[in-house]
């Protein structure tokens, strides 16, 4: 299913919060792994920025997966558990080379989430569907998520930045 479409039943629109959920299992496991997996030698180079933009990303792709799977509970349906997500992100994903490497990564997981949700507020908005969620609510939450995802994009770029 492309999200160019509208999203016209629960079953689509609980797939499409799953996939949310996944993507932010996937951002929530990367954040948290990319200092401990740096080489010792590229480690000095983190700075107190990139700690704390890897830490609050950890914090909030985990907050954004809780609100996420409320939402698909609330459809009658289930998630993938995110010790499964991690388990093959740390199977598929090698570690960062450099802190270069590690803030290029941060920056395209949080576009990519910005750029999903976005697309999926404006299928739902586009869509007359009534879902067994109440609507408000559900484009209310997915457009708190996305306005995070932009702040979290201005972040990484803020910070690349400066280090330029």
């Amino acid at each position: 299913m492309s999200l160019g479409q509208r999203v016209a039943t629960d079953r689509q629109l609980t797939r499409l919060l799953q996939i949310g959920a996944v993507l932010e299992e996937v951002v929530e496991s990367r954040a948290a792994h990319h200092l401990e997996t740096l080489p010792d030698e590229e480690r000095g180079a983190i700075d107190d920025d990139v700690e704390a933009l890897l830490a609050e990303a950890t914090e909030e792709s985990a907050e954004h997966r809780e609100r996420l799977e409320a939402l698909i509970d609330e459809l009658d349906a289930e998630t993938v558990p995110y010790e499964e997500i991690n388990a093959l992100v740390d199977a598929r994903y090698g570690p960062p080379e450099d802190t270069d490497g590690v803030l290029y990564d941060q920056l395209c997981n949080e576009e990519t989430a910005y750029k999903f949700y976005d697309d999926l507020i404006e299928a739902i908005e586009a869509s007359d569907a009534t879902f067994a969620i109440d609507r408000d609510r559900l484009l209310e939450t997915l457009r708190e998520i996305r306005e995070e995802e932009k702040e979290g994009v201005q972040d990484v770029t803020e910070i690349m930045e400066r280090r330029a």
